[in-house]
């Protein structure tokens, strides 16, 4: 399928691969004001999708769309389609909190509760959801830890508060939070941003792991990052009138070595940001 916005041919969907989501003419704007829009791309299941593209061009406003986050914000207005396995998530049946169960999300910087302790932040999301039994809760918090590869340095101090945590630790309880509602696809909003360069790493690594259970759709500004850990890249350009566009979507190798669009390789290769 190929849709063809400003000139430019965006391939929506690069793989023959099953579909976690698919999105179809996606625009949003605030309060008339539009930020991102002509947004038509699959995301293929169990792949790391990067969203990539200079500052203001839309990528965290197109990511926060895939949950409805934008619920919360004033004068904002989602149009298009964002289907989650066929249902939109707009216009279907899908309640928000149902939405936000099956479409993690971790943010910027890691917001772990910071009085509750290391078990309480992992099991929050299903304490919400009114799961109550003990056995049940243990279970998803050992297993939500040890999927985020944390379990072996906080096994022994679980009622410690998590903000006894290291940064890198933090985000990592961040990630196992959401993974205890064994959600189909986590997005993540530059989730290294804060970090150095050894938890960095270490997240890296475990989206690499993780994508095998979940897939997973990041923002990310980091270009390096971007072609280690993804399987398939979204650009996103301001346009004229300020608004951000999708330019082009494939596979991260192509998006890196052989884009179709020029503006594509200049920003790959740092000539523009």
């Amino acid at each position: 399928m190929t849709e063809t916005h400003s000139g430019t041919a965006v391939t929506a969907s690069p793989n023959r691969q099953a579909i976690a989501m698919q999105l179809k003419d996606v625009a949003v704007s605030f309060n008339g004001r539009t930020a991102v829009r002509d947004c038509t791309f699959d995301v293929a299941k169990n792949r790391v999708t990067s969203l990539i593209g200079p500052s203001g061009s839309g990528k965290t406003t197109l990511l926060r769309a895939l949950n409805r986050l934008h619920d919360l914000t004033s004068g904002a207005k989602v149009s298009g389609h964002i289907l989650l396995e066929g249902t939109d998530v707009y216009r279907g049946d899908l309640t928000v909190t149902e939405l936000r169960t099956r479409v993690g999300m971790v943010f910027q910087r890691p917001n772990p509760f910071p009085t509750m302790s290391i078990y309480d932040n992992a099991v929050s999301g299903l304490r919400f959801n009114g799961i109550k039994k003990k056995a049940l809760l243990d279970e998803a918090a050992e297993t939500s830890l040890r999927a985020a590869a944390l379990w072996d340095s906080v096994e022994g101090r679980l009622k410690v508060a998590a903000s006894n945590l290291s940064g890198g630790e933090q985000q990592r309880l961040c990630i196992a939070r959401a993974l205890a509602m064994d959600p189909e696809v986590l997005l993540m909003d530059e989730p290294t941003s804060a970090l150095d360069p050894i938890a960095t790493l270490r997240i890296e690594e475990l989206m690499t792991t993780l994508k095998s259970r979940v897939t997973i759709i990041i923002v990310t500004h980091n270009m390096q990052q971007a072609a280690r850990i993804s399987d398939d890249c979204a650009f996103l350009l301001m346009g004229e009138d300020r608004a951000g566009e999708l330019i082009e979507f494939d596979t991260t190798e192509k998006i890196f070595n052989n884009p179709r669009d020029p503006r594509t390789l200049d920003y790959t290769l740092g000539r523009f940001g």
